[in-house]
């Protein structure tokens, strides 16, 4: 237990400074699904849902679906999929209410690992997008780090947090970084969801969101 403890406090340590330095924040709401079809031991359908809010809720800033086929090897450890998403954002135009929707359609590639380090499991996940945004195409480059510390021995709650950078293939270099950190329970072995807060920072601002996710396994 007192590892346990050791290991959040730790990742607080990390986290906490990024959230801190956000500037302009405004705080915002995601809800998100996330579910995984097992076609057998090898495949599987990934599928996405994203609604994104500017505030609580009602003032869209995002949505976005998400799908592709994956495949499963190194004794379930490793997955290399290949996806695509479509993305609906609803943009602010400078200081006024006014917006203007913008449609993106993305291709990505990803490769995905799991490590085990006693009871704390690490989630690696690179990720590259090609994005067709309106008339323009762009690339990014991500990479994604989490981490699950379960809280009790039978592991139904625990803390997650994850950290994810953004970086784009044209020069202005760095695209965005998110930090998370928040509370699992999983229901059964399929499902488990997972509540907390988001810091999404650029350059010079910042956005702030709380986060409900649902990850479904079928």
């Amino acid at each position: 237990m007192k590892k346990k403890i050791s290991m959040v406090a730790l990742t607080l340590a990390l986290v906490l400074p990024n959230f801190i330095s956000a500037q302009d924040s405004n705080f915002g709401n995601w809800l998100i699904y996330i579910g995984n079809k097992q076609v057998n031991s090898k495949w599987n359908i990934h599928n996405e849902i994203q609604y994104r809010n500017y505030n609580a809720i009602g003032d869209l800033e995002q949505l976005l679906l998400r799908t592709g086929l994956g495949y499963t090897f190194n004794e379930g450890k490793n997955n290399v999929l290949l996806g695509y998403g479509f993305i609906l954002s609803e943009n602010y135009i400078g200081d006024t209410d006014d917006k203007i929707s913008v449609n993106e359609h993305r291709i990505f590639q990803q490769f995905t690992s799991k490590q085990a380090i006693g009871s704390v499991t690490l989630n690696h996940r690179y990720r590259f997008e090609q994005r067709f945004v309106e008339e323009d195409f762009k690339m990014r480059f991500r990479y994604f780090l989490g981490l699950n510390i379960p809280f009790t021995e039978t592991g139904k709650c625990y803390f997650s947090a994850y950290n994810e950078l953004f970086i784009n293939t044209e020069s202005a270099i760095f695209d965005r970084n998110r930090v998370f950190g928040g509370v699992g329970y999983h229901l059964n072995k399929n499902i488990k969801l997972e509540a907390g807060y988001m810091n999404q920072f650029f350059e010079t601002s910042g956005r702030d969101q709380f986060n409900l996710i649902a990850f479904v396994n079928f």
